[in-house]
């Protein structure tokens, strides 16, 4: 038996059967034209030669980009860090722009524009675009860590024969600064802020001792912190390049008086630095 009225025309497209889905001929998947899969493949190549090229555009205006949060850099490896920091940015604006682009486009150019409308050609697979959306990801993380192995690297390095070499003492909850190579100290409390003189210009080495919890040396002007842990003495050096006075803080949470577990930096020019420890020496020896 037949019902009248079930059965509706339709009109079909060249090659497909009649009674077929759209886009669905003879049971083939519909597929992406040749010309739709170049705009695609070269839209990536393109993406993926903007995201290698970012970190190396911005290193020729480091200097004239904003440093986004980051305090002006006084060591010889702040600007590194900076410019790490302005390229992973940059990198991420320009990932951003392209995703809110294709958003904005495909919501203007191709919404309904009658209740009326048919649904477009559904097609089940596009191999460039699974491809884009792929590859793409893996070249940003691949630049990403690209550039933060090489730059760790050189940050972290440490030469035989340091200028100035300081021990950084941390406990709860202050600090206990000692000059190795003059044989003086400088210890503080929570009540009084102990002051880390350097000399400008002259390689420093850190060497990092704790007794009992985690702590971590921090010095927002040099862009840079690394933990004190107990059992293991971490060092970095730098190199100051720019006189003033600067804070310091611990950056890890370690007990009731964390937040009281500060102190002062304060980079001299080298002939205020022998005053300063010669003025050390002498009021450790009386």
């Amino acid at each position: 038996m037949r019902l009248i009225g079930t059965d509706r025309a339709r009109s079909t497209a060249p090659g497909e059967a009649p009674g077929e889905a759209p886009g669905i001929a003879s049971g083939r998947v519909a597929r992406v034209s040749r010309p739709a899969r170049a705009r695609v493949a070269r839209a990536a190549r393109a993406a993926a030669a903007v995201l290698v090229a970012a970190p190396l555009l911005s290193a020729c205006s480091a200097e004239s980009l904003p440093r986004l949060g980051m305090p002006f850099p006084v060591t010889n490896q702040g600007p590194r860090i900076l410019l790490l920091w302005q390229a992973s940015w940059l990198t991420a604006l320009i990932v951003g722009g392209i995703v809110w682009g294709l958003i904005i486009w495909a919501v203007i150019f191709h919404r309904r524009k009658h209740p009326d409308d048919p649904l477009p050609k559904q097609t089940r697979y596009n191999l460039p675009i699974e491809v884009f959306y792929t590859v793409v990801p893996l070249i940003v993380v691949s630049v990403f860590f690209f550039y933060t192995a090489r730059d760790e690297a050189k940050i972290t390095a440490v030469k035989p024969n340091p200028d100035v070499r300081v021990q950084v003492n941390a406990f709860q909850w202050s600090w206990q600064f000692q000059y190795l190579d003059e044989n003086v100290e400088v210890t503080g409390t929570p009540g009084h802020l102990p002051t880390l003189v350097l000399p400008k210009g002259e390689s420093v080495e850190f060497l990092l001792h704790s007794e009992d919890v985690i702590h971590s040396f921090w010095v927002p002007a040099f862009l840079f912190k690394m933990d004190v842990i107990p059992g293991r003495d971490n060092k970095f050096e730098v190199v100051p390049e720019k006189v003033g006075e600067y804070a310091g803080k611990c950056a890890e949470l370690c007990g009731a008086y964390h937040s009281e577990m500060l102190f002062n930096v304060k980079i001299v020019e080298p002939a205020d630095y022998q005053k300063y420890i010669a003025g050390l020496k002498a009021r450790s020896a009386q």
